[in-house]
């Protein structure tokens, strides 16, 4: 098996997410970085290239021109994907472009700046023939996929509950108005979209919920607030949630609670027990019961299924973490360009990675929340459009 070559826009010197995703695409040995457009400043983008030992002539001044020169070289030369880890008003222009350009694309999260611009990247994917794929980390833990397998097989019989909270503290202070480029996009709506915390963890946190409880949201009741004063965008998000089937949910996330730190906690109900992750904890998942004592499984440990088995590289005992559960979707997208089976976003074909699907539900997330917290209606209905 080759090494499928990748391209990254964005990602340039001092970026945290870029130099994730290329650690993330490095470990299990199925990408190559071999070109990139790390950013509009040329000095910026050149160092780039230098630091990572590219070819200067690999190393583009744009993504446009990424795209006609990969067109250009020789199918044994091009890149395969584009790694997009940009401010997300560049999500859209830049997934379609390299979709119909004939690239694969893993994309960061949210999928775009509205729904409609989603349906348009999925547009493009379908059209294409080519994989999308969407950076919702968390669900490549392998005992976020342990709880999604027990769930699914009925371990705790119907659902009835779902909590789910991501709590972080580091946008407590007004550091998005003292410079501090990370804060500064992300609190404005021209690079961030309509969502402010919405956009950027709690569509983490409502991806998780329904993934692993394998239920749809179909209404909200939320509240969107912001604490900072002079703030553009939302930095404290609630929402209850009802379910497909009668199932309840609470979703909490928030970026002014000072002190937390990565604070992505997940707890979910069943006629017969349920269940706990946190991922400042990630090894670890707790299963309680109406009806005997609680369990405790631990990653690479006794008792994991076989196939949740998979995704773990080291011996229990010795941590797996950020890193490696990104590298599980970076190995599962791999997969899936070179067998041509399966679906981006769905479990039908080989190992499963967040795709399309996830990233149209979690855009009308955002629209329905948005929609309600702004009118005097309880409920607002989630869109279910189309996600094929």
């Amino acid at each position: 098996m080759r090494r499928l070559r990748l391209g990254m826009a964005g990602g340039g010197e001092g970026a945290f997410i870029g130099a994730v995703h290329r650690m993330a695409a490095a470990l299990d040995g199925d990408w190559d970085l071999v070109a990139g457009a790390f950013s509009t400043d040329g000095g910026r983008n050149t160092r780039t290239g230098d630091l990572l030992g590219l070819d200067e002539e690999r190393v583009y001044p744009s993504l446009d021109a990424m795209i006609e020169r990969e067109r250009a070289l020789p199918a044994d030369q091009r890149i395969d994907a584009l790694a997009i880890v940009t401010p997300n008003h560049l999500h859209a222009p830049m997934a379609i472009a390299a979709l119909e350009a004939g690239f694969h694309v893993f994309c960061e999260k949210p999928m775009a700046m509205s729904v409609v611009e989603a349906e348009a990247i999925a547009a493009a994917a379908k059209a294409s023939g080519r994989r999308f794929a969407l950076a919702f980390t968390y669900s490549g833990y392998p005992l976020i996929e342990e709880a999604r397998a027990r769930i699914e097989r009925g371990d705790l019989g119907a659902i009835r509950l779902v909590q789910v909270e991501y709590l972080q503290g580091w946008l407590s202070q007004p550091i998005d108005t003292g410079g501090n480029k990370q804060a500064e996009w992300r609190t404005d709506p021209a690079r961030a979209g309509l969502g402010g915390c919405l956009g950027d963890i709690g569509t983490h946190a409502f991806q998780l919920a329904e993934h692993v409880s394998g239920l749809s949201v179909d209404s909200v009741s939320a509240d969107l607030t912001t604490h900072v004063e002079g703030r553009r965008l939302d930095d404290d998000v609630s929402a209850l949630l009802r379910f497909e089937g009668g199932a309840r949910g609470v979703l909490k996330a928030s970026q002014v609670a000072a002190g937390e730190e990565n604070g992505l906690r997940l707890r979910i109900h069943g006629e017969r027990g349920g269940l706990e992750w946190a991922q400042m904890e990630p090894n670890t998942l707790t299963l309680r019961w109406l009806d005997r004592p609680a369990e405790i499984v631990r990653t690479g440990g006794p008792g994991m299924l076989d196939a949740t088995a998979t995704l773990v590289r080291t011996p229990a005992g010795h941590p797996e973490g950020y890193i490696e559960a990104f590298a599980n979707l970076y190995r599962a997208f791999a997969s899936a360009i070179r067998s041509g089976d399966g679906n981006d976003g769905r479990k039908d074909g080989g190992r499963w990675f967040p795709g399309v699907v996830d990233g149209l539900r979690t855009m009308r997330f955002i629209e329905a929340v948005i929609a309600n917290a702004g009118a005097d209606r309880k409920w607002t209905l989630m869109d279910s459009g189309d996600t094929e």
